[in-house]
Formats: structure tokens, C-alpha cells, sequence
């Protein structure tokens, strides 16, 4: 206590000193509005400055919390979309170029090759949903490929990406017929051939499935002619096709279920064992 003291009045000046400076300071900010301002602001500024890095500080120290409900979030919402089901399955078409939609099943490409000679796709319908070999895949913007093999879930389609490939289509404003083939060159282009060079044919005009096939509605759009020229030593036209389709990008799909299929191959079949 006696050191106290003996502070006090070894400095007694200065704390004298310091008390006035004190007063005079008080009495100077409150008389004058800009001088009470300017250390309202500063006051601001240095208790924000120092709110804000306790904040970090505690943001900090939370983050091993956080990061730990994240994770609960993120396997919640996982476990909630692998167990929903597809909501954004391509609706049903009313028809299709007169095919009812009992007999059109919508599937989703699950695989899908367009680099070899002999492409392939597989899609995510099989025979539970009715669908069999030599059926046509279609999607909005035209022809996909053929049915090759199903299994009781899935099946897999010859693209028409595919040099074995052979598709009755024909040019839309004509009707003259030709084999749709694939040369295996670019993913875009495919080949019309065995067209009469009697066919008035021009670049852009439309390439559709011809009424002779029994896998396709006659009309489902295929590309427009892009370039037209002769076959060497015959009275026939190749024509490039464009694509309507990216065939690299597919989605979904649909599947045209053919009822007359079996009943015109039977009587096809009929009349060749006659002809025998």
C-alpha cells in the first residue's frame, strides 16, 4: 500500500497531467459534432476490425463441426437420389407416324459406342417390357438403330453407326427407295445408295424411312442430302446423308413395337417357298 502511495506522488504531475488531458479531450468531443463523429467512427472501426477476427476465429474452431454435418448432408442426399426414381424419363408421345403408344417404350442409352466399324448401343429395356430383336429405336429427332439381343432388363441395338446396317429409307418429297448404309467414316454422315438417277434430287431435301420396311413407320425423319453422286458403272445414286441426330449424344429413346412384323415376314415367307 505504501508503494502505491509512493507512486502516486512521485508522479503526480503526470497523472495530474493526464487527468486534465483527459477532461479537456471529454469536453472538446462532446461540444463539437465533427470531433464526436470521428471517434464514434474510429471506436466502430477498431470494435469491428475486432469482431470480425474473433468471428474467423470461431468459424474457424467450427469447422471440423460443419464439415461433419456436410457429410451426414451430402450421404442423406446421395442415399435419397440412388434410391428415387427417374423423374426426368422422356414423356410418351401420343403417336408416332400412327403407332400407338401401347406399343412405344421409352428407354434411356446406358452404353453407347460410335468409334469402331461395327457400333453398338444398349439401353436400359429388356423383355419384361416386352421389347424383342428387330424392333426400331427412334428418338425425337430420328432414327437410332435396331434391336439386336434383350435380356430380361436391358438390350442391346445395332446403330445405325453400324457398317452391317441396312435400312430401308427413302427421299421424302420422291419417294424414290434406297439402303441406308454407314461407310464407317464420320459419326455425322451416313449413305443412301442404289437411288435411279431419274431422281430429282437437291441438297437439303429430307431423308426419311421408306413405307417397305417392316422395323419402321414409314416418315421417321433420318437427315437431308448433302452431297449426291454417281455410283461407278451403274444407273444409281449414292447420297451423303447429314444426320439429324448427334449420334455421340443420346438420351432417351423410344422403342416401336411392330405387330404386323411376324405377319408380313410369314407371308414373305410363303411366297418365297412357292417361288421354289
Amino acid at each position: 500500500m505504501q508503494q502505491i502511495f509512493n507512486f502516486l506522488i512521485r508522479n503526480s504531475n503526470r497523472l495530474l497531467f493526464l487527468l486534465l488531458l483527459g477532461i479537456s479531450l471529454t469536453l472538446t468531443i462532446q461540444s463539437h459534432s465533427y470531433h464526436r463523429s470521428r471517434v464514434i467512427s474510429s471506436a466502430n472501426f477498431l470494435s469491428g476490425g475486432v469482431y470480425e477476427r474473433i468471428n474467423r476465429v470461431n468459424e474457424y474452431l467450427n469447422l471440423r463441426a460443419e464439415n461433419d454435418e456436410l457429410v451426414l448432408e451430402n450421404a442423406r442426399l446421395k442415399s435419397l437420389l440412388f434410391n428415387k426414381e427417374d423423374t426426368t424419363k422422356a414423356p410418351l408421345p401420343d403417336s408416332i407416324k400412327g403407332v400407338k403408344p401401347a406399343d412405344i417404350v421409352v428407354s434411356k442409352v446406358i452404353h453407347n459406342t460410335y468409334n469402331t466399324h461395327e457400333n453398338y448401343i444398349t439401353l436400359n429395356s429388356g423383355s419384361k417390357e416386352g421389347v424383342k430383336p428387330d424392333m426400331g429405336v427412334i428418338n425425337s429427332l430420328g432414327i437410332i438403330g435396331v434391336v439386336d439381343n434383350t435380356s430380361a432388363n436391358y438390350s442391346t441395338v445395332v446403330s445405325i453407326l453400324n457398317t452391317k446396317s441396312h435400312i430401308n429409307a427413302k427421299i421424302k418429297k420422291s419417294n424414290h427407295f434406297g439402303s441406308l448404309t454407314w461407310d464407317g467414316k464420320s459419326t455425322g454422315f451416313v449413305q443412301l445408295e442404289d437411288i435411279p438417277r431419274l431422281a430429282s434430287i437437291k441438297k437439303g431435301d429430307t431423308i426419311v424411312t421408306g413405307g417397305q420396311s417392316v422395323i419402321f413407320p414409314e416418315g421417321i425423319n433420318i437427315g437431308t442430302v448433302d452431297v449426291v453422286y454417281k455410283k461407278d458403272n451403274t444407273s444409281f445414286y449414292v447420297i451423303k446423308v447429314k444426320l439429324f441426330n448427334d449420334m455421340t449424344n443420346l438420351g432417351h429413346v423410344y422403342i416401336i413395337k411392330s405387330k404386323d412384323r411376324e405377319e408380313l415376314i410369314n407371308l414373305e415367307n410363303k411366297n418365297k417357298e412357292k417361288n421354289e
